[in-house]
């Protein structure tokens, strides 16, 4: 029995994932070549621009002037950028892994180019014609389409870290094993957000999901999972404030220090790559794919039709890419151990609380209890587990002054106790140095007697008793 007859066979039975996907694989050879092709135009061109639009932007906040020389207003220096790192010596170092060390920032970039097959330019129905052929303003989709993103973003991990490690160099390696903690710790909070998306979707499906946005947004319905993607998103793409792979403060410049010419250009094009996949993937999640906003899709029905929902979509992945760029002229890089943190014990229980909450609400719904009741067992909920968190905190805040007085004083911190200085650990703090007073506080010593209006403020006397003294 197929899928719809089964259906059919029982209508009262709900059903999460049912998708209708057969308008796609139906395009000919050539038709699905002229979409793979604009696919990856429309990243290359995307990531020109994205490139020039960064600087530019960042030097308007700096006051600076920014590029203004390639092309009408600068616009074509990141294509002279490539065209020069094209032309640059290829630099092999002699302790690499030449086969990895090669194919690094290939397996880098080329994931970074699929994930966009899936994502949806346009509504799922034969809305546009090419050459006469009626079509799919999207290459292809999956009944797990945002599973496939999320495979296809992990495999790009591999390039960043077989980058660091074949380099055989300190730095790289540090760079590559600190960009792989990273991704991973932040894939898991991204994954629990997209969880929360499925619930309310019922879908996997990148054009499923759109659809289930006609008449809200889920950036209204879901915003802490917007919040949370939107954090985990910079995070994945390692760019600033999270950008610590790179960090020239510490590690020169990262897991491809040692890559130079076409090598280095394909790990920054892969970064600017994956930045405008994950606004692709946020702009479909949670912004309404390619609708129109709320005012123009209220008085002009033609705006989610034909060629337009393309326009719409790529304003809203441009505002996205200016998120990025506004954070990196405005943020300072964070601390590796800050950013674990953050991953580890804030994204990632509050993204796991918050996915709890959604499928409570989603299976009060489908019981058929009304709104106001699934509120209120919602805050009820949350009422309740705040409570218990304040309570065991209280009681954990008891036993550690307990143990605390206990122990008595710490021993105070010797940062030349190994031999060689070390920072301080979290707790502790270093022994005070002893410093020269303020230049206001400072006492005028003189050779002479106390004929000095700060010598006679010193002794407690006045400037009439050190003159008498003196026999004046």
């Amino acid at each position: 029995m197929t899928g719809f007859a089964h259906l059919a066979a029982a209508p009262d039975r709900a059903v999460l994932a049912a998708e209708d996907l057969s308008m796609f694989g139906t395009d000919p050879w050539w038709l699905v070549v002229i979409k793979a092709v604009f696919c990856f135009a429309f990243l290359m061109v995307t990531v020109l621009f994205s490139i020039v639009w960064e600087r530019k932007v960042v030097a308007w906040m700096q006051l600076r002037i920014g590029p203004n020389r390639h092309g009408p207003w600068g616009m074509l220096q990141s294509l002279a950028d490539g065209i020069k790192l094209m032309l640059k010596e290829d630099v092999i170092v002699k302790r690499a892994d030449k086969v990895v060390y090669v194919l690094a920032p290939i397996v880098a970039a080329v994931p970074a180019f699929m994930a966009i097959a899936v994502i949806p330019f346009g509504p799922s129905g034969n809305e546009v014609s090419i050459f006469g052929h009626r079509t799919a303003m999207q290459l292809t989709d999956l009944p797990i389409a945002m599973l496939y993103i999320l495979a296809v973003a992990s495999v790009g991990i591999y390039g960043i870290v077989l980058a660091g490690w074949s380099s055989g160099s300190t730095y790289p390696l540090l760079g590559g094993l600190r960009s792989c903690a990273q991704m991973i710790s932040y894939e898991i909070a991204m994954g629990a957000a997209f969880a929360s998306v499925f619930l309310y979707s019922g879908s996997m499906s990148t054009s499923k999901i759109v659809e289930a946005q006609q008449d809200r947004w889920f950036i209204l319905l879901l915003p802490v999972s917007f919040i949370i993607y939107i954090i985990t998103m910079v995070g994945e793409t390692n760019r600033a404030p999270f950008d610590m792979p790179e960090s020239e403060g510490d590690l020169v410049g990262g897991f491809n220090t040692e890559y130079s010419s076409i090598k280095f250009a394909m790990f920054m094009l892969a970064e600017y790559v994956n930045m405008v996949t994950v606004s692709a993937v946020s702009t479909t999640l949670f912004l309404g794919g390619w609708r129109a906003p709320w005012p123009i899709s209220t008085f002009w029905e033609g705006a989610n039709h034909g060629w337009w929902p393309l326009l719409w979509f790529v304003i809203k992945v441009q505002l996205l890419l200016f998120f990025f760029i506004w954070l990196r002229g405005t943020l300072p890089r964070v601390r590796y151990d800050q950013l674990m943190k953050l991953g580890w014990k804030v994204l990632i229980p509050v993204s796991v609380v918050w996915l709890m909450l959604v499928a409570t609400v989603r299976a009060l719904r489908n019981e058929g209890y009304d709104f106001t009741s699934v509120v209120l067992y919602v805050v009820g909920a949350v009422l309740a587990i705040l409570l218990i968190s304040f309570v065991a905190d209280l009681f954990r805040d008891r036993s550690a002054k307990a143990a605390e007085a206990e122990a008595g004083p710490e021993p105070a911190f010797d940062p030349m106790a190994g031999g060689f200085p070390v920072p301080p650990l979290p707790g502790q703090t270093l022994p005070p140095v002893p410093r020269r007073g303020p230049r206001h506080e400072r006492e005028l010593v003189v050779s002479g007697g106390p004929d000095t209006q700060s010598d006679s403020s010193r002794t407690g006397g006045s400037p009439s008793d050190g003159k008498e003294a003196d026999g004046v």
